[in-house]
């Protein structure tokens, strides 16, 4: 018998339907399980490749071997490139300028003169705070108690606080004002913080004691023992010199005089403060330590060490440092702006002008993306070495800029330059960013066109232009037009004045965009009447070649427009302030001072004149509005006035549009229209009004006028401005008088005093203009930089032309013909520049008119717009025709001969 055992042999038994079902499930999920996986990895791989392969592309630009094909065809090219390589140089030379400049302002001061033995100087905190803003800076001095001082010397590490107080005065030298630096007066224990020694003399005991710092002195020609008269105020003193004391480091921006401590206190006018507080350190004390201390010992006060003392001898070297940051930012940003379409319309050119070589690649091979590549690289590489070419002039230039800056008074005496590789740097980077753009914009067609219609293509210019480029041109010609007459009448305030302004720039982008357009239109609109056979040429060339006429004319347009825009803005603002002032001032006469300003007190004094009628007091100040906007608050630095109400009617006319002056009185103001539609104020509003010393008022809108250019934007009463000046005097006094009124022999006693006409008003300070003359350099280096563009790219355009004009005297054409048709070409040119420029900058200009005085008529005078015309073809006719003379010289066989 068998056994059924379970041995080795015995079969296992078959499987259940439900055991098969779940085996082949587990299979099937497994399966699916690997797939997956496998996908994933597929996945992450081509990821993996992708993310290289755009790695790989981003670097090809900048390859080595992609780098060294530029740099051959730009040895093989010297001429083609020497343009693009100017442009970028002068650009570079430019940009390095600003930034010097901004980091001058930054970084930089004037030494400390009459606190340079003091570590560190105490004072009040000179700007209003503005959150996530630059702080402005505030016209007026911001005064300490006088129990700061005790304050200040109790803090470890001082060994003594001198308060310091500056009293403004005047002194006379045989009757007249002697010249120099302005002269302060100073209590005889601040003589330490320079420090002074007494070279001669005694120092001050007595009430009428003064000493001379030396240099005074020597120009006074006084010693001690003689007399001498100062003017505070308007008032005249007579004092002993009693001593003459030679200060530690000489001075610059100043001048010294110094009284008893009593006598500078009754002085200085408020009871109770001082100006600044001087601290001498203990020995072994570092002067930032110290500074750190004192701000934490004595709350709502600013330290000043090194070069920043200065800010607070004089107010005026604080406020040139901003003016010189704000100067120095505008006009770096908008020579950056100049500098990538003057760099990008030159490689343009320069691109235009390979289009055989360009075909050649393209027809044996070269696809759109190693065209790109190539010139992609041509363009770093010129425009680095173009960006280095240009730093070492861009440090000369900015060293003449400083010392015009200097020699115009809006940089003081001593404030020295800062010279550092960040700006070169950062000038570096926007000129290779600039020619990068530049190059890529000018190759995408080069590129895009095929091996077939890039050689068919180098015979003619293509007509048609490019659907984006033609459709942003012409959308941006409404725009521009838009905002230059639609703002002004929509928007009120300085958005409409801004607005206009910016229409300008708006048209020559759009003039650039539709410049083939524009010239073949000029070109088809002179062929139409018959013509000799030299014109018949230049008008067809400038047909045929509207692009590259376009490209070498654009930066020329760019010169009429901006120089329109600037100098008949700045006219048109000039002559609506003077206009303004003028026709305001209804006084029969004006007191006025040659001295720091007129005593308030004096009023009264004139009013038991016979004969006078009305006397008016005027003070002016700087004011900072503020207004919320959102989330953010917005604030506009502006020139103010104050006055007296009851006297307003026979002295001034603002030329009120709403409201009435008589109101003015306690916590109100006044405001302009511009400034009131700015700040989005009107009749019975608040606005907040910071004075000069930082004093804040919530003031009522009694009153909005007209005539802001000419008497500041801000009115408020006279008192109120007076109190929060830092010499409490008026700038005049305006008399309504019978004729007979013998004001002059009552003014005898103050000799800094004078009756003047009503032409002895000055209009306010344009808010924001900065120094005129600074303003005239500044264009002159922008023009000046558009006006060598100007000559690069005509000159480029120009001398490309050989095998033409080789081509044109085998032909039968004389060199003569062929000079006279050069001549007619670069008068379609200049003719063209200066029609377009000046069509573009038009609606700028009546925009920007129409919302300061409400009229379409801007202020050009005749001889600046002839000098204009004059430039442009000064600057285009030689840079056409040298070039064609020098084109002309080669016999015709060799220069047809020659490549492109």
């Amino acid at each position: 018998m068998v056994s059924r055992g379970s041995g080795a042999g015995a079969a296992d038994p078959p499987p259940t339907k439900k055991a098969e079902k779940a085996r082949r499930a587990e299979e099937a999920e497994k399966a699916r399980k690997t797939e997956k996986a496998r996908r994933e990895e597929e996945a992450r791989e081509a990821k993996r490749a992708k993310k290289a392969e755009k790695a790989r592309k981003k670097v090809r630009t900048l390859s080595r071997q992609n780098l060294s094909l530029a740099w051959s065809t730009i040895r093989g090219r010297k001429g083609g490139f020497a343009a693009v390589l100017i442009a970028v140089a002068v650009g570079s030379a430019v940009i390095s300028a600003c930034g010097v400049l901004l980091e001058t302002g930054i970084s930089s001061g004037a030494p400390a003169e009459r606190y340079h033995g003091a570590a560190v100087v105490v004072g009040g905190h000179q700007a209003m705070s503005v959150e996530g803003d630059t702080d402005p800076r505030l016209s007026e001095r911001v005064r300490l108690p006088a129990a700061t001082v005790a304050k200040v010397a109790a803090v470890k590490g001082v060994e003594s606080a001198v308060g310091d107080v500056s009293v403004r005065t005047t002194l006379l030298r045989k009757g007249s004002v002697l010249d120099g630096p302005p002269v302060y007066g100073h209590g005889w224990s601040a003589s330490v913080l320079t420090p002074f020694t007494l070279r001669s003399g005694t120092p001050p005991r007595a009430a009428d004691d003064v000493v001379l710092d030396s240099d005074l002195a020597r120009r006074a020609g006084l010693a001690p023992g003689d007399t001498v008269t100062l003017v505070t105020g308007s008032a005249p003193g007579s004092y002993r010199v009693s001593g003459v004391a030679e200060p530690a480091a000489p001075f610059a921006r100043q001048s010294a005089v110094f009284f008893t401590d009593d006598r500078a206190a009754r002085l200085h006018g408020p009871p109770g403060t001082v100006d600044a507080v001087g601290v001498l350190a203990a020995k072994g004390t570092g002067a930032g330590d110290l500074a750190d201390r004192i701000e934490k010992a004595v709350p709502g006060v600013v330290t000043y060490t090194g070069d920043d003392r200065s800010d607070v001898e004089t107010l005026d070297v604080g406020q040139m440092r901003a003016f010189v940051i704000e100067v120095a930012s505008a006009f770096g940003a908008t020579m950056i702006l100049l500098v990538v379409i003057v760099v990008a319309g030159t490689l343009a050119l320069s691109v235009q002008q390979r289009r055989r070589e360009l075909a050649l690649l393209r027809a044996v091979g070269a696809t759109p993306r190693q065209v790109l590549r190539m010139i992609g690289g041509e363009a770093v590489l010129v425009g680095g070495i173009g960006a280095v070419l240009g730093a070492v002039p861009g440090v000369l230039l900015a060293m003449l800029l400083h010392t015009v800056f200097t020699a115009a008074g809006a940089l003081p005496p001593g404030f020295s330059l800062v010279i550092t590789p960040l700006p070169l740097l950062f000038a570096l980077l926007i000129c290779v960013l600039a020619a990068r753009i530049g190059g890529w914009l000018a190759a995408r067609r080069a590129a895009k066109v095929s091996a077939v219609e890039a050689l068919g293509d180098v015979a003619v210019e293509p007509k048609k232009l490019g659907w984006f480029r033609l459709s942003l041109g012409v959308l941006l010609v409404p725009a521009g037009l838009a905002v230059a007459v639609v703002l002004p009448i929509v928007l009120p305030g300085e958005a409409a004045i801004e607005g206009a302004a910016s229409s300008a720039l708006v048209l020559v982008i759009a003039v650039g965009l539709l410049g083939p357009k524009l010239f073949g239109g000029v070109a088809r609109l002179l062929g139409r009447r018959p013509a000799e056979v030299t014109r018949f040429l230049a008008i067809a060339n400038s047909r045929a070649r509207a692009r590259r006429v376009s490209a070498a004319t654009t930066p020329l347009i760019m010169g009429v427009t901006m120089a329109s825009a600037q100098l008949f803005s700045g006219t048109t603002l000039a002559a609506t302030a003077h206009d303004q002032a003028v026709d305001g001032v209804i006084a029969d006469h004006v007191v006025t001072s040659v001295g720091a300003g007129v005593s308030p007190d004096l009023a009264e004094e004139l009013r038991r004149v016979p004969g006078v009628r009305t006397v008016g007091r005027v003070a002016r100040t700087s004011t900072i509005l503020t207004w919320p906007d959102g989330d953010s608050v917005q604030y506009r630095v502006s020139t103010a006035q104050g006055v007296d109400p009851a006297a307003v009617p026979d002295t001034l006319d603002l030329g009120v549009l709403r409201g009435d002056l008589s109101g003015l009185t306690g916590s109100t103001v006044a405001l302009s229209r511009l400034v009131a539609g700015t700040v989005g104020a009107d009749v019975g509003d608040r606005v907040e009004v910071h004075l000069g010393d930082g004093t804040v008022e919530k003031a009522e809108v009694v009153a909005v006028y007209e005539n802001g250019l000419g008497f500041g934007d801000v009115t408020l009463p006279h008192d109120v401005v007076v109190a929060h000046t830092t010499d409490r005097l008026d700038q005049w006094l305006m008399v309504n008088s019978d004729r007979e009124a013998e004001l002059t022999a009552a003014l005898k006693a103050y000799p800094t005093l004078s009756v003047s006409d009503a032409g002895a008003v000055t209009a306010a300070p344009t808010d924001g203009a900065g120094d005129g003359g600074i303003s005239l350099v500044l264009n002159a280096v922008l023009l000046g930089y558009l006006a060598i563009a100007v000559v690069n790219t005509l000159v480029m355009a120009t001398i490309s032309r050989r095998r033409e004009f080789a081509l044109l005297r085998l032909v039968g054409t004389r060199t003569g013909q062929v000079r006279a048709m050069m001549r007619q070409e670069a008068g379609i040119i200049v003719l063209s520049a200066v029609v377009v420029g000046t069509i573009a900058a038009l609606p700028s200009l009546i925009g920007m008119s129409y919302a300061i005085r409400h009229s379409v008529f801007p202020s050009v005078p005749p001889l600046l717009y002839l000098g204009i015309v004059t430039a442009a073809a000064a600057i285009a006719w030689p840079a056409v025709m040298l070039p064609a003379r020098l084109a002309l010289r080669p016999p015709a066989v060799e220069a047809i001969a020659h490549p492109d």
